[in-house]
C-alpha cells in the first residue's frame, strides 16, 4: 500500500519554555542544555529509523522530562521494524559516550561539564530502559511478550504491569523521598499516560485488526487456532499473534470441522458485520 509522504511536526510543551527561563535565572542553563541535547539526539534516533521504514510520524513532542515520537504505527508494523525503531533511541547514547571520551581525551571542555554529560547520559538511558510503558523499556517488554502471547493479551499485560509499577513507585517515593518533586511529577505523568492508554486499548486493538484486514500482510509463520462453533469472531481475534498468519479450525458437534483463513474471519467481521453471532451460524 502506497503511503503519502508526511513530515512530522515538532511541539514544545509550554512548561519547557518556563523551565528554560528558570534555568537562566538560577544559573542551571548548562545542565538543562545538556539534558535537552541528549533528549533531542535520543528522539532523532527514533525518528530517523521510523522514516527509514516510511512510518507515519505525526508529531515529535518535547516536554519537561523528555521527548515522545507520536506515530500511528503502534501494533501495525512488523515486529522487527518496531524493535529497530525502539532500539534506535537508546543506541544514540552509545555515540554520546563516544563523544564524551573524545572530548575528555582532547580536553576540549571543562571536567565539570564532561561529568554532567556522562551523568545525564547514563541517567536518561537507564530511565528510558525501565520496563514501563510508554518508555523504550516498556515497548521492549511488549515485544518480548508478543513472542509468546497474542497481541491483545501482551498489550494488556504491559499496561497493567506499568500501572502497578507506577503506583508502587509513587507510594515508595512518598514514604522515602516525599519532597522529590521531579520524580513525583515524572511518576504521576507515567501513571496518567498508562491510564489514558488503557482507556484507548480498544481502539489500539481495532487498529491492529484493521491493518491486517486492509493490508496484504504476508507472514512466514502460521499458527492454527482451534475454536468451538459457539464463539464469536471477536473472541477469535483475541487469539491473534503478531507476525503470524492464522488458520482457524471451527469444531462443530460430532467432531466435524470447517477451516477458515484469518482473512475470511476479518471479512465476516468488518464487511459482513457478523459481530455478535456465533461463528457456527454463518460458516
Amino acid at each position: 500500500m502506497k503511503r503519502d509522504k508526511q513530515y512530522p511536526t515538532i511541539y514544545v510543551h509550554p512548561f519547557l519554555f518556563l523551565l528554560i527561563g528558570i534555568s537562566f535565572v538560577t544559573g542551571t542553563f548548562i545542565s538543562l542544555f545538556i539534558i535537552l541535547s541528549i533528549v533531542v539526539i535520543h528522539e532523532l534516533g527514533h525518528v530517523i529509523m521510523a522514516m527509514f521504514f516510511k512510518w507515519r510520524v505525526r508529531r515529535i513532542m518535547f516536554w519537561i522530562f523528555g521527548g515522545v515520537m507520536e506515530t500511528d504505527e503502534h501494533g501495525t508494523r512488523p515486529l522487527h521494524e518496531e524493535l529497530l525503531v525502539t532500539l534506535a533511541g537508546p543506541f544514540q547514547h552509545v555515540f554520546i559516550y563516544i563523544l564524551y571520551y573524545v572530548l575528555y581525551g582532547l580536553a576540549l571542555l571543562p571536567d565539570s561539564i564532561l561529568a554532567m554529560l556522562f551523568f545525564y547520559n547514563t541517567v536518561i538511558l537507564a530511565f528510558n530502559l525501565l520496563p514501563i510503558w510508554p518508555l523504550d523499556g516498556g515497548k521492549l517488554l511488549l515485544f518480548g511478550l508478543a513472542l509468546f502471547f497474542p497481541f491483545r493479551k501482551a498489550y494488556h499485560q504491559v499496561l497493567v504491569w506499568s500501572v502497578f509499577a507506577c503506583i508502587i513507585g509513587l507510594l515508595t517515593l512518598l514514604i522515602i523521598y516525599p519532597l522529590h518533586l521531579t520524580l513525583l511529577f515524572l511518576i504521576i505523568f507515567l501513571l496518567l499516560e498508562n491510564i489514558s492508554e488503557w482507556r484507548g486499548r480498544y481502539y489500539v486493538f481495532m487498529r491492529f485488526l484493521l491493518n491486517r484486514y486492509k493490508r496484504d500482510c504476508t507472514f512466514k509463520k502460521t499458527k492454527a487456532l482451534i475454536v468451538n462453533n459457539s464463539v464469536r469472531l471477536i473472541d477469535i481475534f483475541h487469539l491473534f499473534h503478531r507476525d503470524k498468519k492464522h488458520i482457524v479450525y471451527v469444531i462443530f458437534p460430532g467432531d466435524t470441522k470447517k477451516v477458515l483463513n484469518e482473512s475470511d474471519c476479518l471479512r465476516y467481521y468488518f464487511q459482513k458485520k457478523y459481530i455478535y453471532q456465533p461463528i457456527g451460524d454463518f460458516v
